[in-house]
């Protein structure tokens, strides 16, 4: 790009009809906000810092954006003109190119906003409009073309005449304005409508009428143009933006069996080879190595996780996988749970800031937090770390080749030993040394004759 280029993110209104207290440009598409997509797509376009005008919810929207933006606050919310005149200050001596867009527009890709702005380099436009085509354009502002393919204006749905209506082509509401011709075309925008606002699409009509020309470049994909405006078009949104992720993975060499049921959040990362069935819900910085299975109603966060694994219908948060772990069904694997290569952790087996060494087993039905566990030990159906008091949680370390029976109770602080032993239904308080077996239960008393004692129907 030979001009220099400014980048404005609209970002101030309410969003009144997500019906939320969260600022609409905030929610959440595939695991980013709105305005994260937005940032992210605008960040190759220039070395400039792109200016992000905040209003309602600024501080939250300032705070979540961080250092990726410059700001300006619109006190008052009057319309997109207003909005735009508030980076006055900041752009007036540019002598480049503006990309105005909404940061409620998460779908618009890097390339097509570099192929836009390098459209409107190459003409004599004073603007260009971004457009599509929409099967439907119910509720859009129609482009009206002269005879030579020129912007005549943008007239909105309720303006429009009964041929205008039947206008395919749409106003996305991305706009690359001359940065000078643009604050000079805003200082003549008058709020003289309905709402009292004052609207950036009147500049097109006032640099017109000044004698310049007005373009217009259309996307090659109507979805890239979808603005989310309700919890209806969030949901359109995440299912497109699923679909492009599922499309990449496959494309890469992951097998999604059902990519229509499986929902991969834009950050994660998963090797080739790795087979995953629907009805699986994989979310945040997770990273999934080569060659794993994930088998449906499976749902991982953030976790890590190496190669050759099979995660059966099992939920994972902030986990470490190494390879050829196995876990589930039905297993929870809770933040800083530390699994080593072969782990088996199986059926109703919670494990929470926990490290087994490899080749450690946990077949059923038991409890596993605060502890360090040694390699290739057996842990019994029924096992409990017992970490809490009611007010501290204390860690219980078990050591290499240890055999833990079923439903026994290690009560922390504890350490079992190398290669020691607890009989089933102990419950262990003290520490247990090398090769010895710790026995914590009543005696078995045998009551003769009891059945005669019982009252019988």
């Amino acid at each position: 790009m030979n001009d220099e280029v400014n980048v404005l993110v609209l970002a101030a209104g309410h969003g009144s009809r997500m019906r939320s207290t969260t600022p609409k440009v905030l929610h959440r598409v595939a695991g980013q906000t709105m305005i994260d997509w937005v940032l992210d797509a605008v960040a190759p376009l220039t070395d400039k810092r792109p200016i992000t005008v905040i209003g309602v919810g600024a501080e939250s929207v300032q705070a979540h954006v961080g250092e990726r933006s410059n700001f300006v606050l619109q006190q008052e919310q009057l319309g997109t003109g207003h909005a735009v005149q508030q980076a006055q200050p900041q752009l007036a001596d540019s002598l480049g190119v503006t990309l105005i867009m909404s940061g409620d527009t998460p779908m618009f890709r890097s390339e097509t906003l570099i192929e836009f702005i390098q459209a409107h380099q190459n003409s004599k436009n004073a603007v260009t409009v971004l457009t599509a085509i929409a099967d439907d354009p119910t509720g859009y502002g129609r482009i009206v073309r002269a005879d030579d393919d020129t912007v005549l204006k943008i007239v909105e749905q309720k303006d429009a005449s009964v041929t205008e209506r039947r206008i395919q082509e749409i106003n996305t509401g991305v706009y690359v304005f001359d940065n000078q011709l643009l604050f000079e075309a805003l200082s003549q925008v008058k709020n003289n409508n309905a709402q009292g606002e004052y609207y950036l699409p009147d500049t097109l009509d006032i640099l017109r009428q000044s004698g310049h020309q007005i373009g217009a470049h259309t996307l090659q994909d109507f979805t890239e143009s979808l603005g989310v405006n309700d919890r209806v078009a969030l949901a359109v949104a995440n299912r497109v933006m699923h679909e492009r992720i599922n499309h990449a993975l496959m494309v890469a060499g992951v097998e999604l069996i059902d990519p229509a049921n499986t929902y991969i959040d834009a950050k994660v990362t998963i090797g080739s080879d790795t087979v995953i069935e629907g009805g699986v819900t994989i979310l945040g910085h997770t990273h999934i190595g080569q060659d794993n299975v994930i088998t449906q109603g499976s749902r991982i966060q953030d976790s890590q996780i190496g190669d050759r694994n099979v995660i059966t219908a099992s939920h994972l948060e902030s986990a470490v996988l190494a390879d050829d772990v196995t876990v589930g069904p039905y297993a929870h694997l809770r933040p800083k749970a530390n699994l080593g290569n072969a782990v088996h952790v199986g059926n109703f087996v919670e494990v929470k800031q926990a490290t087994l060494a490899a080749n450690t087993k946990a077949g059923h039905l038991t409890y596993i937090g605060n502890a360090t566990v040694g390699e290739a030990v057996n842990i019994g159906a029924g096992t409990i770390f017992v970490n809490y008091d009611g007010v501290n949680k204390f860690n219980t370390t078990v050591g290499d080749r240890a055999f833990i029976g079923s439903n026994t109770k290690l009560v922390a602080p504890v350490v079992i030993a190398d290669e020691a032993i607890t009989a089933a239904g102990s419950t262990i308080t003290a520490d247990i040394p090398k090769h010895a077996m710790g026995i914590a239960r009543s005696r078995q008393v045998n009551k003769a004759d009891f059945w005669d004692r019982m009252p019988h129907q």
